[in-house]
Protein backbone atom coordinates (compact mmCIF):
# COMPACT_ATOMS: atom_id res chain seq x y z
CA UNK A 1 0.00 0.00 0.00
CA UNK A 2 1.48 3.23 -0.73
CA UNK A 3 0.09 6.65 0.74
CA UNK A 4 0.89 9.57 -0.71
CA UNK A 5 0.26 12.92 1.19
CA UNK A 6 -0.13 16.40 -0.15
CA UNK A 7 0.72 19.98 1.45
CA UNK A 8 -1.33 22.75 0.44
CA UNK A 9 0.53 26.24 1.29
CA UNK A 10 -1.44 28.68 3.73
CA UNK A 11 -1.83 31.21 0.73
CA UNK A 12 -3.69 28.68 -1.94
CA UNK A 13 -5.88 26.73 0.94
CA UNK A 14 -7.47 31.15 1.60
CA UNK A 15 -7.63 31.46 -1.74
CA UNK A 16 -9.49 28.68 -2.45
CA UNK A 17 -11.67 29.52 0.86
CA UNK A 18 -12.57 33.02 0.11
CA UNK A 19 -13.29 32.17 -3.83
CA UNK A 20 -15.82 29.81 -2.46
CA UNK A 21 -17.29 32.10 -0.16
CA UNK A 22 -17.26 35.10 -2.84
CA UNK A 23 -19.19 32.53 -5.47
CA UNK A 24 -21.99 31.77 -2.71
CA UNK A 25 -22.44 35.22 -2.16
CA UNK A 26 -22.66 35.62 -6.03
CA UNK A 27 -25.28 33.40 -5.80
CA UNK A 28 -27.53 34.78 -3.29
CA UNK A 29 -27.19 38.03 -4.72
CA UNK A 30 -27.79 37.35 -8.28
CA UNK A 31 -30.22 34.58 -8.45
CA UNK A 32 -34.12 35.69 -7.59
CA UNK A 33 -35.90 33.61 -4.67
CA UNK A 34 -38.93 32.10 -5.82
CA UNK A 35 -40.77 33.51 -3.15
CA UNK A 36 -42.92 36.57 -3.10
CA UNK A 37 -42.15 39.70 -0.72
CA UNK A 38 -45.86 40.08 -0.36
CA UNK A 39 -47.49 38.79 2.45
CA UNK A 40 -49.53 35.36 2.21
CA UNK A 41 -53.05 36.11 0.50
CA UNK A 42 -51.73 39.06 -1.09
CA UNK A 43 -51.40 39.95 -5.01
CA UNK A 44 -48.45 41.90 -5.78
CA UNK A 45 -50.11 44.06 -9.02
CA UNK A 46 -47.08 46.41 -9.81
CA UNK A 47 -45.47 43.78 -12.25
CA UNK A 48 -46.69 44.22 -15.60
CA UNK A 49 -46.41 41.07 -17.88
CA UNK A 50 -46.12 41.85 -22.09
CA UNK A 51 -45.26 38.23 -22.97
CA UNK A 52 -47.73 35.01 -23.88
CA UNK A 53 -50.24 37.34 -25.33
CA UNK A 54 -51.65 34.31 -27.65
CA UNK A 55 -55.54 35.34 -28.23
CA UNK A 56 -57.97 37.80 -28.08
CA UNK A 57 -58.50 37.02 -24.27
CA UNK A 58 -54.43 37.38 -23.65
CA UNK A 59 -54.80 40.64 -25.20
CA UNK A 60 -57.53 42.07 -23.25
CA UNK A 61 -55.91 40.81 -20.05
CA UNK A 62 -52.84 42.66 -20.59
CA UNK A 63 -54.42 46.42 -21.20
CA UNK A 64 -56.25 45.17 -18.27
CA UNK A 65 -53.28 45.68 -16.33
CA UNK A 66 -53.18 49.45 -17.13
CA UNK A 67 -56.64 49.46 -15.89
CA UNK A 68 -58.62 49.39 -19.54
CA UNK A 69 -61.95 47.27 -20.57
CA UNK A 70 -61.75 47.00 -24.74
CA UNK A 71 -64.85 45.74 -26.60
CA UNK A 72 -64.31 42.01 -27.45
CA UNK A 73 -63.44 42.62 -31.20
CA UNK A 74 -60.58 44.45 -32.41
CA UNK A 75 -61.28 47.20 -34.79
CA UNK A 76 -58.50 45.98 -36.97
CA UNK A 77 -56.03 43.32 -37.17
CA UNK A 78 -52.97 44.26 -40.08
CA UNK A 79 -49.69 43.25 -40.05
CA UNK A 80 -46.93 46.02 -40.20
CA UNK A 81 -43.46 45.89 -40.64
CA UNK A 82 -40.91 48.20 -38.03
CA UNK A 83 -38.79 50.78 -40.63
CA UNK A 84 -35.43 49.87 -40.71
CA UNK A 85 -34.79 53.26 -40.01
CA UNK A 86 -36.82 55.74 -37.83
CA UNK A 87 -37.84 59.42 -38.69
CA UNK A 88 -38.31 62.37 -36.50
CA UNK A 89 -42.12 60.79 -36.25
CA UNK A 90 -41.32 57.47 -35.82
CA UNK A 91 -38.64 58.04 -33.19
CA UNK A 92 -40.92 60.12 -31.28
CA UNK A 93 -43.28 57.16 -30.96
CA UNK A 94 -40.69 55.08 -29.90
CA UNK A 95 -39.43 57.20 -27.21
CA UNK A 96 -43.09 56.70 -25.85
CA UNK A 97 -42.29 53.35 -26.06
CA UNK A 98 -39.43 53.28 -24.13
CA UNK A 99 -41.43 55.37 -20.83
CA UNK A 100 -43.31 51.71 -20.62
CA UNK A 101 -39.22 49.40 -21.00
CA UNK A 102 -40.10 48.71 -24.76
CA UNK A 103 -37.81 49.64 -27.66
CA UNK A 104 -38.83 49.20 -31.43
CA UNK A 105 -35.01 49.72 -32.15
CA UNK A 106 -35.05 46.43 -31.44
CA UNK A 107 -37.31 44.88 -34.06
CA UNK A 108 -36.51 47.28 -36.83
CA UNK A 109 -37.31 46.02 -40.28
CA UNK A 110 -39.50 42.67 -38.67
CA UNK A 111 -42.99 42.69 -39.51
CA UNK A 112 -45.41 42.77 -36.38
CA UNK A 113 -49.02 42.70 -35.83
CA UNK A 114 -50.88 45.72 -34.76
CA UNK A 115 -54.31 44.48 -33.08
CA UNK A 116 -56.91 47.66 -32.61
CA UNK A 117 -59.06 47.94 -29.95
CA UNK A 118 -61.62 50.68 -29.01
CA UNK A 119 -61.45 51.44 -25.47
CA UNK A 120 -64.69 51.27 -23.05
CA UNK A 121 -63.83 53.01 -20.33
CA UNK A 122 -61.44 55.38 -20.51
CA UNK A 123 -62.01 58.32 -18.10
CA UNK A 124 -62.23 61.89 -18.68
CA UNK A 125 -62.70 61.90 -22.17
CA UNK A 126 -65.96 61.50 -24.15
CA UNK A 127 -64.90 60.62 -27.86
CA UNK A 128 -63.07 57.32 -28.52
CA UNK A 129 -60.34 55.75 -27.33
CA UNK A 130 -58.49 52.96 -28.93
CA UNK A 131 -56.19 50.88 -27.66
CA UNK A 132 -53.25 49.58 -30.54
CA UNK A 133 -51.07 46.59 -29.65
CA UNK A 134 -47.69 45.61 -31.31
CA UNK A 135 -47.30 41.59 -30.95
CA UNK A 136 -43.85 39.83 -32.41
CA UNK A 137 -43.86 36.23 -31.61
CA UNK A 138 -46.57 36.69 -28.68
CA UNK A 139 -45.37 39.33 -26.74
CA UNK A 140 -46.43 43.29 -26.63
CA UNK A 141 -43.23 45.00 -28.02
CA UNK A 142 -45.15 48.04 -28.32
CA UNK A 143 -48.38 49.73 -28.21
CA UNK A 144 -50.15 52.74 -27.40
CA UNK A 145 -53.80 54.77 -26.09
CA UNK A 146 -54.80 57.20 -28.38
CA UNK A 147 -57.99 58.98 -29.06
CA UNK A 148 -59.80 59.20 -32.57
CA UNK A 149 -59.50 63.03 -33.07
CA UNK A 150 -56.25 64.30 -34.91
CA UNK A 151 -55.70 66.97 -32.31
CA UNK A 152 -56.42 64.11 -29.47
CA UNK A 153 -53.99 62.69 -27.35
CA UNK A 154 -51.75 59.43 -27.78
CA UNK A 155 -49.88 57.95 -24.94
CA UNK A 156 -47.97 54.54 -23.31
CA UNK A 157 -50.15 51.87 -22.00
CA UNK A 158 -49.44 54.12 -18.25
CA UNK A 159 -51.80 56.75 -18.36
CA UNK A 160 -50.20 59.92 -18.10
Amino acid sequence: MFIRSIKMNTIKLVSIAALAVIAIAALFIFIPSNESSAPTGEVVTNEKHFDKVKTAEDRANFLSQFGYTIENEPVESVEVTIPKEFDKVFAAYNEIQKGEGLDLGRYKGKTVMRYTYKVTNYEGYADTVYANLLIYKNKVVGGDICSADPSGFAHGFTKA
